[in-house]
């Protein structure tokens, strides 16, 4: 996590009635994620797309790929998923070439997810880019912040996996089954475990 991120992370959210929630979510900062209608109406979209491909997918491959990926932000060539998935802010998620993303992906929150070419995702891997405060009466009042995710390229994560917000995992990395990940993983290393930690240089 860059210390911009952390810097975000610590500050403490504060009202700007002048710009909608969306507007703040759009631009990495605080919000509250119970209000605005237009919160609800990004995620029921992408929700659909996401339900949609998961009913349907095999059907028809190739056009649930697509609307998949024209639900979200960038995608690249050679995608190549399988259902179910499940991701809640198409907008905020960039894949790149040549991806394979097993069944059962999930992506809460807003954060930035950025997704490298040649990345392969095992299943059931889940991804929680959301930070909340930790003082009791700010979460009350619904505040959050999206941190982001980034797979460079050619990472492999077994299954299972946990992602928590702020992460990047380093170019040509792998991730062990089972593994959650707290802090950034450097290239080129194969790490595993709860919390996941470098097993040894690849």
């Amino acid at each position: 996590m860059t210390d911009d991120w952390k810097r975000r992370k610590n500050e403490r959210p504060a009202e700007d009635p002048t710009r909608t929630e969306l507007e703040k979510l759009r631009a990495d900062e605080w919000f509250k994620y119970r209000l605005g209608p237009e919160l609800a109406g990004l995620q029921a979209e992408t929700l659909a797309v996401c339900h949609e491909v998961s009913a349907h997918y095999f059907e028809d491959p190739a056009k649930h790929t697509a609307a998949f990926a024209g639900v979200v932000a960038e995608c690249g060539p050679g995608l190549d998923l399988r259902p179910p998935i499940m991701i809640e802010y198409g907008e905020r998620v960039s894949i790149g070439s040549n991806v394979f993303i097993n069944n059962d992906f999930m992506v809460i929150g807003s954060g930035r997810i950025t997704i490298g070419n040649n990345v392969l995702i095992g299943p059931g891997a889940r991804f929680y880019t959301p930070n909340h405060p930790l003082d009791v009466e700010l979460r009350r009042e619904g505040w959050e912040i999206g941190l982001p995710i980034t797979l460079e390229d050619d990472v492999w994560l077994g299954g299972s996996v946990v992602i928590c917000p702020g992460v990047t995992i380093g170019r040509g990395s792998v991730v062990g089954a089972g593994s959650v990940v707290t802090k950034d993983v450097p290239p080129g290393v194969v790490v595993g475990g709860n919390p996941a930690r470098v097993l040894r240089e690849i």
